[in-house]
């Protein structure tokens, strides 16, 4: 294969992911016991990870006055 003639110019948020990705990686080859990492390096992938990729919160979504949510469908969308 030719080596590049350019390097991939990648913004700083693609690059985060990149590295994010890269230590999921880690984290489970760890929990599926491929490899072996030190309890410093499982936290300090977990704060890298929670810097570039935000946890997942619940969300409840009312309507008016704390109401039901009304769905009206019109049209395609109405195919159930």
């Amino acid at each position: 294969m030719a080596a590049r003639t350019s390097k991939p110019n990648h913004e700083e948020k693609t690059k985060r992911l990149i590295q994010a990705s890269q230590l999921l990686n880690r984290l489970f080859s760890h929990a599926n016991g491929e490899i072996e990492m030190t309890q410093s390096q499982v936290n300090a992938a977990k704060v890298v990870i929670g810097k570039a990729i935000p946890d997942l919160k619940a969300m409840e979504i009312t309507g008016e006055g704390g109401g039901a949510v009304i769905l009206q469908l019109t049209g395609d969308d109405a195919k159930l």
